[in-house]
């Protein structure tokens, strides 16, 4: 098995609500703000090559939406899902599995495009994968993430017929990687759990956005239930402390993936490095 970094674009988030009631003073020296308090955060997934599977683990936010739209979110840097895939010798067709964590736009919206007026599934061969609660979550948006959770994303890939759904109470389809469900970000959230050789990879998702993110009160204000993302936060980090869990940061501008160690009680950052470091 072959793991690989598949960077789709950088964008920015306001720094506040990155940080919910963390005051400014103190997440600006890991996350740095620009004059508007925009931060920048990276659309970082992950690609697992598996004798004849190739599964990608979230796609980025796509370019389907018009300008407007993305006038809010300040799109940069020189990297792209095409791109990327095609720098490993991949093309799009190649995919056989698409794992999506959550549905917000800036993790699936890479996963259907536009041609004309005519949208398509970009992974034609692929079984798309979402579970039945978070689903429902989606397609039924409460008003405070009704904006996170774009049609045009979703809805394709049950019309296509390519939606499968992973059964929650019931062992991980995938024999990569076992799942994790978290439900304070957004209802449902999946991170991997993947088996790469003596360790084990966690593609952290939203749970851990970046590596300031790691002391339990630094929670999104994007959360909608922050109290249990607390809950979920303090055990995951916990196991991963004791575990020496490989933590592949999605959002981290900076730092793809990190470790984790308990002192005195609190789970602090232990080291910070490349994926590369570790194949």
């Amino acid at each position: 098995m072959k793991l690989h970094v598949i960077n789709t674009g950088l964008f920015k988030l306001d720094g506040g609500a990155m940080f919910g009631v963390v005051p400014k003073s103190i997440w600006q020296k890991s996350n740095p703000a620009d004059e508007n308090n925009m931060c920048t955060w990276a659309m970082r997934c992950l690609l697992i090559e598996d004798s004849n599977q190739l599964i990608l683990i979230d796609n980025g936010i796509g370019n389907k939406q018009d300008a407007k739209f993305f006038q809010f979110y300040y799109l940069h840097g020189d990297d792209s899902l095409t791109k990327s895939l095609n720098q490993l010798g991949f093309s799009e067709g190649d995919v056989t599995d698409m794992f999506l964590s959550h549905l917000h736009f800036d993790h699936c919206g890479g996963g259907v495009k536009k041609e004309g007026e005519k949208l398509s599934l970009t992974f034609p061969n692929a079984k798309y994968w979402s579970n039945a609660d978070h689903w429902l979550w989606a397609t039924q948006p409460n008003a405070r993430e009704k904006a996170s959770f774009l049609k045009e994303n979703i809805l394709p890939m049950q019309e296509s017929g390519h939606l499968n759904f992973v059964e929650i109470n019931k062992p991980s389809p995938f024999s990569q990687f076992d799942i994790f469900y978290a439900s304070g970000h957004t209802d449902k959230m999946m991170v991997p759990k993947i088996k790469y050789k003596d360790k084990v990879i966690c593609f952290v998702a939203d749970l851990l956005p970046s590596t300031g993110h790691i002391p339990l009160p630094y929670v999104m204000g994007y959360d909608t239930r922050p109290l249990i993302t607390l809950g979920e936060k303090e055990k995951f980090l916990k196991e991963a402390a004791a575990n020496n869990y490989v933590l592949f940061l999605e959002h981290d501008s900076v730092n793809e993936c990190c470790t984790v160690k308990e002192v005195d009680g609190k789970v602090r950052l232990d080291k910070a490095f490349a994926l590369n470091d570790i194949l």
